[in-house]
């Protein structure tokens, strides 16, 4: 049995943004779960050749009324893990970091039998205001001259041109930057630079799928802007990670209801 040490981040994306109604389809069904851990269900339910519905443990599935049926194979999902850091010789140093690993624990509802189970389904739905509110971010007049330009943000201010296209696209595009940590990058002496081709692929990335979530134009425009920069390249999986991470963090924060 092979057991799996990393999370395939970089193709979880790469599947996410070029399978039209995945990302939908998986929100309705997982919306409780990460929109990384929807989308690893969704790729393992094809790779075991099983009907994609509810997933939950073995003991959560008990408690429901059902048995996980004899032989059944259970499916990764990611779970926050808490560990210390060490040094170079193996000591610790007092701090801590969270870290996301696989663990194998999760069954679908075919693989089990028992009680009836009325599958619910659920669409995303999302305020900006709220968003706005819960992610101390604030929205500005757009003040510059140049009617090319869609949107800018900066330190934890963005604005949307008057006459953009898509303006609830670049509004995400806006968001993405600063929760990315974009736009408060070289504010440190240490902080990271992220080059600029990444910048326009993560935002862009989550403003796709953000507008495939929420059911919203701009899919064909995004890949076309995703393309651009990465020039035949992929995502990598670091990117890949926080791309998810910023799209969980601006859907939960003016998620309706929440």
């Amino acid at each position: 049995m092979t057991v799996k040490t990393t999370v395939p981040y970089s193709q979880l994306l790469k599947e996410a943004v070029s399978k039209e109604g995945v990302l939908s389809s998986c929100y309705s069904r997982f919306h409780n779960y990460s929109i990384g851990n929807q989308i690893w269900a969704w790729l393992q339910s094809i790779e075991h050749k099983l009907d994609l519905g509810p997933i939950a443990t073995y003991k959560q599935w008990q408690k429901l009324g059902r048995q996980v049926k004899k032989g059944a194979e259970a499916i990764y999902l990611t779970l926050p893990v808490i560990i210390d850091e060490k040094d170079a010789n193996g000591n610790k140093t007092g701090k801590q970091k969270r870290l996301f690993l696989p663990k194998k624990a999760w069954f679908f509802l075919s693989q089990t039998e028992g009680d009836d189970y009325k599958e619910e389904f659920k669409s995303a739905e999302w305020d900006k205001q709220k968003a706005l509110a819960e992610l101390l971010i604030l929205e500005v007049p757009y003040d510059r001259a140049d009617g090319n330009c869609q949107g800018y943000a900066s330190h934890h201010t963005f604005a949307v041109n008057p006459i953009a296209v898509l303006p609830h696209k670049t509004t995400f595009h806006e968001l993405a930057h600063i929760v990315l940590g974009h736009t408060t990058e070289g504010l440190l002496a240490d902080s990271e630079h992220t080059p600029k081709d990444i910048k326009e692929v993560e935002a862009e990335s989550v403003a796709y799928i953000l507008c495939q979530l929420l059911g919203l134009p701009g899919e064909v425009e995004s890949r076309g802007y995703i393309q651009h920069w990465l020039q035949g390249n992929d995502i990598d999986d670091k990117s890949a990670r926080r791309i998810f991470s910023a799209v969980d963090k601006i859907l939960k924060a003016g998620k309706v209801g929440a």
